[in-house]
């Protein structure tokens, strides 16, 4: 081999990594935009049952609790959606109703005293 033909199989070898590369990375990049789409899609979803069983008010307040406790309206919202979609609910969910659920959801506060001696 000369030297010459050394250098073609070195450029030959990073072309083809560079190819392999950038299809990896078309592939990545493809799961991505589908995992997103997807994501897109549940959301999507989820927010048109709440918007179907929950009236505005309720809405609202649920709004209020995902600013402050987003782990506690997801709970709701979980809770919601498995009514809606098993039946069992006849009427949209009104802000007492909603109100209701939270306090049983929510644990109990626990009422802290500080006694000084």
């Amino acid at each position: 081999m000369t030297a010459n033909d050394d250098v073609e199989l070195a450029e030959l070898r990073r072309r083809r990594l560079q190819e392999i590369q950038q299809m990896q990375q078309g592939a990545t990049q493809n799961a991505y935009s589908a995992q997103q789409a997807e994501m897109e899609r549940r959301d999507a979803e989820r927010a048109e049952v709440l918007r179907r069983v929950l009236t505005p008010e309720a809405r609202e307040r649920l709004g209020r609790i995902r600013l402050a406790k987003p782990d506690v309206a997801a709970s709701v919202e979980q809770q919601v959606i498995a009514l809606a979609a098993s039946g069992r609910l006849q009427r949209p969910i009104d802000d007492a109703t909603l109100r209701a659920l939270l306090e049983r959801i929510s644990p109990e506060r626990r009422e802290i005293k500080i006694t000084r001696r």
